[in-house]
């Protein structure tokens, strides 16, 4: 499974961007898809995922201002990011995986390569 990771920039506070992962290759096995995050100076954080049934879950420090959503027949995976911060500042990084539980732990089989995301005046 290759993830391809994009959509990153440059925006000001209270814009918007939205990040694209599209998967390929032996995706019959995946059943997860996510966005984790990493800031300067900090530890990798989980931003948000949604399942193959659909359902997302999300941290809570960005609850309300993004969306995950996924198109199936596209094998992508979106994250739509409004009302942009400065702590939202940071390299985003796509995964994929069998199961929750690794995905939430890290522990995902594939990842995208990262793409940057900078909020700032």
């Amino acid at each position: 499974v290759q993830l391809q990771a994009s959509g990153g920039g440059l925006v000001q506070p209270g814009g918007s961007l939205r990040l694209s992962c599209a998967a390929s290759g032996s995706i019959f096995s995946i059943n997860v898809m996510g966005w984790y995050r990493q800031a300067p100076g900090k530890q990798r954080e989980l931003v948000a995922f949604i399942t193959k049934a659909g359902g997302t879950n999300y941290v809570d420090s960005v609850k309300g201002r993004i969306t995950i959503s996924r198109d199936n027949a596209k094998n992508t995976v979106y994250l739509q990011m409004n009302v942009l911060k400065p702590e939202d500042t940071a390299v985003y990084y796509c995964c994929a995986d069998k199961t929750v539980l690794a995905l939430m732990a890290g522990r995902s089989d594939y990842w995208g390569q990262g793409t940057q995301v900078t909020v700032s005046s």
